[in-house]
């Protein structure tokens, strides 16, 4: 007797979404990040985020990824979010749509004092063309 396991699609995504954590907290000055799906707002992975509640971060940032998304949409922009950037005092926030499935965005914390904002971009940008959503 064969035992197969089938895992859905939804399992496939949170496995390779907590793959991908370790190497979003080896980006300079990363605080906390998660992988969040825009259109329910939940968190499907997260690590981090000592300094942040990321669990209540995912929601409040699906706010602002919808509200962008409406504006470009009123305005009749035909182009795609690249990333957001939200810079505090001591923090960079960024959100970055997943170009593979635009429901699905990566959230990054950073230190601003440690952190080269250009290089996480960057490391940030390599890490989700890595993210396979199937």
């Amino acid at each position: 007797m064969r035992i197969r396991y089938t895992y859905s699609r939804r399992q496939k995504l949170m496995a390779n979404a907590k793959e991908s954590l370790p190497r979003l907290l080896e980006i300079e000055g990363c605080l906390g990040a998660c992988i969040v799906d825009s259109n329910s707002g939940m968190t499907l992975a997260a690590a981090g985020g000592t300094a942040v509640d990321l669990e209540v971060a995912a929601a409040g940032n699906t706010e602002v990824v919808r509200a962008k998304r409406k504006t470009m949409k009123a305005l009749n922009l035909s182009d795609s979010i690249e990333d957001m950037l939200i810079t505090l005092g001591k923090h960079y926030h960024l959100i970055r749509p997943l170009a593979s499935n635009d429901a699905l965005f990566i959230y990054l914390v950073l230190d601003k004092a440690k952190s080269n904002l250009a290089m996480s971009r960057h490391q940030l940008r390599q890490i989700e063309k890595d993210l396979i959503v199937s």
